[in-house]
């Protein structure tokens, strides 16, 4: 296919995504199809869709051209002007959720990280499309045994229908795509379906649409090839972590939801990173269940939002690299040294003299876990001022300014934390591409 026909096919998507809405919003007047119907109907539509962009676009970029083309209708369609017409095919229903954005965005995520694996883009999408909305047709029809979830409930019908729909598309994208021996496949697709189950009953504002397909395709890369002792080692971890987690939660003054989703998201950085990079993260946790018992904020789900952002920076930081074909480890390494320092300045503000020995301590961490990986992943090394600058920044701030982050603490101290690393990675890969487009017209 020509280029020309490759921009002319996802121009023609995006008008068939706005089609499809109106199509769906016709149905909702002369039917009378609920706010939440339209949604469902959407995603499913939208979900279908994206399972054929591997065969229908021969190259990747107009890929993410249609997925930016599709983000910014979305956007479009959350003005006033639109919110009440044609928007309310995707975001009508009461409850917040940003699922619209999300589901754009983990489709070009997943697209991007699969590469050339067709399994690991086509199963988490399926799962997503299919086993999601089966979930809340059964939960919403014949769902009675309610659990709480954020400040709303889910049925424990409808993750019981997720579950089965996701090991039977789970079995099919197996036998058809992929080789591995039948005990293998069985276990993956057991493990792929316990845990998507897991996380899509614990999700919040929509982000299943980004953690479910991302959690699973991490999942499969990390663990496609081990065998199947390590598979049943892997599946007992998890679910002793569950129960454990369960216990200290109640302590630590977490709820149900919270503990659970902690467990999740400790779950994929084990899957995702090598033991020494995930240290620095998971003292994020620390931190942030220190700062917000010595320093409540005004957030209704604390707990919540810092699974967020930590889910946020670690997928934001996987694909920039795999997008550049540098690799990012490092720097979410220091996004998330920055986050740790910045929730500790907060809970040791009445006690400031104790914060440098707290930012030596992070110091040291990052300076260990740098040496413990290879010299791929330390390609960028040494970034010894830029973590010094970085610990500075996300130290005084908070302790000159401790008003800003009482409102939007998460968000604030991630934005913060995240812009000095960002900042200095793009203008690195500016400055090899700038090199390299030198080099070849001196060549």
């Amino acid at each position: 296919m020509t280029v020309l026909g490759q921009i002319l096919l996802a121009a023609g998507s995006v008008l068939a995504l706005v089609g499809v809405m109106m199509v769906i919003r016709q149905l909702a007047h002369t039917a009378g199809l609920t706010a939440e119907v339209q949604r469902k109907l959407m995603h499913v539509s939208t979900g279908l869709f994206a399972l054929l962009l591997p065969w229908l676009f021969p190259d990747r970029w107009p890929v993410y051209m249609l997925i930016a083309a599709t983000v910014l209708v979305m956007v479009v369609l959350r003005l006033p002007r639109f919110s009440s017409g044609l928007g309310a095919a995707l975001h009508g229903v009461e409850r917040t959720s940003y699922g619209d954005f999300l589901l754009a965005m983990s489709v070009g995520l997943c697209f991007l990280l699969a590469r050339d694996n067709t399994l690991f883009y086509i199963l988490p999408i399926a799962v997503l499309t299919l086993a999601d909305a089966a979930a809340a047709l059964a939960g919403t029809t014949y769902g009675t045994k309610r659990y709480v979830v954020e400040d709303g409930d889910k049925s424990l019908e409808g993750s019981v229908v997720f579950f089965v729909v996701t090991l039977l598309v789970a079995i099919i994208c197996f036998l058809f795509l992929s080789k591995l021996p039948p005990s293998n496949i069985m276990m993956l697709c057991l493990m792929a379906a316990a845990f998507g189950t897991l996380v899509e009953a614990q999700s919040w504002r929509g982000f299943d649409n980004l953690f479910l397909p991302l959690g699973l395709l991490i999942f499969l890369n990390g663990h496609y090839h081990s065998s199947l002792a390590e598979l049943a080692l892997l599946a007992a971890m998890f679910f002793a972590a569950l129960a454990s987690f369960g216990m200290v939660g109640t302590k630590l003054g977490l709820t149900k939801h919270a503990t659970r989703v902690y467990v999740v998201a400790v779950f994929l950085l084990l899957a995702a990173a090598k033991l020494q990079n995930t240290v620095l993260p998971i003292m994020v946790l620390a931190a942030h269940g220190w700062a917000r018992t010595a320093s409540p904020c005004d957030s209704k789900y604390p707990d919540l939002d810092i699974i967020a952002a930590l889910g946020l920076l670690g997928f934001g930081w996987l694909a920039m690299g795999n997008a550049t074909g540098w690799d990012a480890i490092s720097f979410f390494g220091l996004s998330a040294m920055g986050l740790a320092m910045g929730l500790t300045a907060v809970a040791l503000r009445a006690i400031p003299i104790v914060v440098p020995l707290a930012a030596a301590a992070l110091f040291l961490i990052r300076t260990w876990a740098v040496s413990q990986n290879s010299g791929q992943s330390n390609w960028a090394e040494p970034l010894t001022n830029l973590a010094l600058i970085s610990l500075l920044c996300t130290t005084t701030v908070p302790l000159i300014r401790p008003h800003w982050f009482e409102k939007d603490r998460v968000l604030r101290l991630t934005l913060l934390a995240l812009a000095l690393p960002l900042i200095y990675y793009i203008w690195t890969m500016a400055g090899f591409f700038g090199a390299g487009v030198f080099a070849g017209v001196v060549s």
